[in-house]
Order: structure tokens, then C-alpha cells, then sequence
């Protein structure tokens, strides 16, 4: 038990511990009825689904967290890690192929320890609260696709990495950092044509009085809307959504089909008007170019940790590899990610307001998106009361009322 050892084990705890305390915070901040704002939607009846959702949901995570850290634990303290590698090492002589292999199985074994509970979350909460649309088929073919995008997008990427770190001395790091960096800007560029269709069908929105609503808006706002979609998330879930994704020729507006059956046009129309507030104001650019930036801030520490042997002796190794630095390194940078972690999640709180701000005032119905986001919140059973510090650690957006009360005040 070294440094190393000690720094992870209490960065472990600490996370779990911290996030246990969240949820039973959160739990505990339930109110025996609906606050007042939304009294017009939420009666004191389908108020106890809200809290009885949020229990099941709670408990699952809860459960999940414990089962993840026993095993990681009990993996760790019982050599796990240098048996697998050696394993992988056994299996071929090129160091780059058995570090691959290293990094695939110990990737395998979380998806599988992932599985039960997402089973769970899927075909027993969503589907007692009457959310769930998805079948066996669905579900397997989506874990399978997800298998073949992380095997041809993740391993060309692991393959890089691990590369530069083998052969390029000092600056293997920033080597690395270009590659990560190329790979995001990319998936930026190819999701919204490549990899979202092989989950969702887009359709273009039929010509009507709601396609007609949107494209005078986004002539008002000088905002071409050359491209927007009808998503079929119904096929999973009954909950209702939209998202602003890609860049320049590439992005796309998608409304699921979901919330355009709940919402009315003037709605719909207070929706869209937030998620094109967030590429007027930049937050896309702003969110990646901090990504690529807290990338780069990893890959410098990572170009360093890796050399130390006493991060490798942490975990029992028998010898040191890029690959197993690479996993023994995200471990190590927990503390430092248990504190921007919730930095990034209040800029995106921020990012928020200020979407819903444009909305308010390009669309001059402040009152019809408070009306939306109330919808929203009691169509997909939101936490009406959440915690501060449940909301500190994991909300990337304000809690509703929040939102309501922000809108109300700047409009007023």
C-alpha cells in the first residue's frame, strides 16, 4: 500500500461515500406534496409516482455503485490487474497487440457488470412506470452496435495513444493529446449523419403548420433550419426530448416523436428556440473547446504517472505497460475529476439559463416555455425538489424550478 495505493483507495471511498450521502439527501428532501408552481399539472396522487420513480431509480444506482466498488476493489487486492495481464502478454510478444487485449477485456467485464442493471433500469422501472418502448430485439442490437462503434472508433484511437506513448519520448503526450483531440472534433462531425441514425431514425419534419412556425423563427433569428428531424424515440421511451448536435453543415435539429405528440406548437416552437439559443451563444463550441483542453490537461499528468513505478507496484504488477498505465492513471485522477466534474456540470447549468433567456426573449413567450418545461417535468416524472447537493455533483441542468423562477424574473 503505497502512495499511489493510498491516494486511489481513499479516492474510491470518497466517491462512493460522497454520492451515497447525495442520494439519501435528495431522498430525504421529497416533499409530501407538489410545490405550488406546479400544482396546475401535479396532483398529490401522481406527485408519489414522481417519488416513488425517483426511489426505484435511486436504489438501482445505489446498488450498482456498491457492486462496481466491491468488485474493483476485490479485482484489485487479488492481483486481478497483473493477471490479466500477463495473461494478454502470454497470448502474443507485441506489446501494443497485448496492451490492446488488456484494455478490451477489463472493458468487456464492465460492460457485463453493467448489464444486469441496465436490464433492470429498462424492462422493470421504465416499464412499471410506463416509460418503456423497447423490446428484446432493440436492446440487443443496441448493446451490439455499441460493441462494433467502440471496437471501430476505439481501438484505432487506443491504438494511437498507446503508439506514441511506445516511441515518441517527451512529447508523447501532446502527440497523444492531437489524436484525442482530432478524434473528438471528428465524432462531432460524423455523429449527427453516421453513428446517431444506426440507433434512431431521422425523418425530416413534414410540411405543416409546426415545420412553417419553425422556419419563420429561424429566419428571425437568422438561423437557416435547413435541417430538422423527427427522431423516433418512442421506439424506447415514452419520455419526450430534443438536442442541437454537429457543426456548420452538418448540424442537426432534432424534436423526438414523443414530445411532439405532448407538446403544442407554440411549445414546441419555446423548445427549439432553447436549443438554438445554445448555438447563438456558443455553448458547443465552448463545452468542446474545454474538453479538448481539460484533454490535453489529462494527457500532460498521464506523460508523467506513467513513468512512476510505484503507480504500477500500487496495483501488483509483475511489469509496466502504456495500456495499464493508461487504466491505473483513471483511477489515480479521480480526486482531481470529483472536483471539475461538478465545475463543468455548473457551466452547463449556465449554459442553460442563458438558452432558456433566448428563448424567452426571441420568441417574446416566456410564459409558453415555462408552460413546456413544466410538461416536460411532469411528463417524464422529474425530481420537482431536488438537493442542492445532489444537483451540485450531477444536474447538467437547473432543477425546473429554477428554470421557472429565472425566467419569471428576467421577463418580468
Amino acid at each position: 500500500m503505497n502512495k499511489y495505493a493510498i491516494i486511489i483507495l481513499i479516492a474510491l471511498l470518497g466517491d462512493y461515500l460522497l454520492g451515497l450521502l447525495a442520494d439519501q439527501l435528495n431522498l430525504k428532501n421529497q416533499t409530501a406534496t407538489p410545490p405550488a408552481e406546479f400544482s396546475d399539472l401535479v396532483d398529490e396522487k401522481s406527485y408519489r409516482k414522481n417519488r416513488d420513480y425517483l426511489r426505484a431509480n435511486t436504489v438501482l444506482e445505489q446498488c450498482s455503485s456498491a457492486v462496481s466498488l466491491a468488485l474493483t476493489l476485490g479485482f484489485w487486492f487479488a492481483g486481478g490487474f497483473n493477471l490479466i495481464d500477463q495473461w494478454c502478454r502470454s497470448r502474443t510478444d507485441n506489446l501494443l497487440f497485448s496492451g490492446l487485449l488488456f484494455i478490451a477485456l477489463l472493458l468487456l467485464a464492465r460492460t457485463l457488470l453493467a448489464l444486469p442493471f441496465s436490464l433492470y433500469s429498462t424492462f422493470v422501472i421504465e416499464e412499471r412506470f410506463g416509460f418503456n418502448r423497447t423490446n428484446w430485439k432493440t436492446f440487443v442490437m443496441d448493446r451490439i452496435k455499441v460493441i462494433f462503434l467502440s471496437l471501430a472508433l476505439g481501438t484505432p484511437l487506443l491504438t494511437g495513444i498507446i503508439w506514441f506513448f511506445q516511441n515518441t519520448g517527451e512529447l508523447a503526450w501532446f502527440y497523444a493529446w492531437l489524436v484525442a483531440a482530432s478524434f473528438t472534433l471528428g465524432i462531432q462531425l460524423i455523429a449527427p449523419t453516421w453513428i446517431m441514425p444506426l440507433f434512431n431514425k431521422f425523418t425530416p419534419l413534414p410540411e405543416g403548420e409546426l415545420k412553417e412556425a419553425l422556419l419563420a423563427y429561424g429566419r428571425q433569428v437568422d438561423f437557416p433550419l435547413e435541417k430538422v428531424y423527427v427522431v423516433d424515440g418512442s421506439k424506447r421511451s415514452g419520455k419526450g426530448n430534443a438536442f442541437f448536435t454537429g457543426f456548420g453543415r452538418q448540424r442537426r435539429v432534432a424534436l423526438y416523436d414523443t414530445l411532439i405528440k405532448q407538446h403544442s406548437v407554440a411549445e414546441l416552437l419555446a423548445v427549439l428556440a432553447h436549443e438554438i439559443g445554445h448555438y447563438k451563444k456558443r455553448h458547443i463550441l465552448t463545452m468542446t473547446t474545454i474538453a479538448i483542453i481539460h484533454q490535453g490537461i489529462i494527457f500532460f499528468l498521464l506523460g508523467w504517472f506513467i513513468k512512476q513505478p510505484a503507480l504500477y507496484q500500487a496495483f501488483f504488477m509483475e511489469q509496466a505497460s502504456i495500456a495499464s498505465g493508461l487504466i491505473f492513471f483513471s483511477l489515480l485522477f479521480t480526486p482531481v475529476e470529483m472536483i471539475l466534474n461538478p465545475l463543468f456540470q455548473a457551466l452547463s447549468r449556465h449554459h442553460e439559463f442563458q438558452a432558456d433567456a433566448f428563448a424567452a426573449r426571441t420568441t417574446g413567450e416566456p410564459e409558453t416555455m415555462i408552460k413546456a418545461l413544466k410538461k416536460l417535468g411532469h411528463d417524464n416524472l422529474a425530481n420537482l425538489t431536488p438537493h442542492p447537493l445532489y444537483v451540485f455533483l450531477h444536474y447538467s441542468h437547473p432543477p425546473l424550478l429554477e428554470r421557472i423562477n429565472a425566467l419569471r424574473k428576467n421577463n418580468s
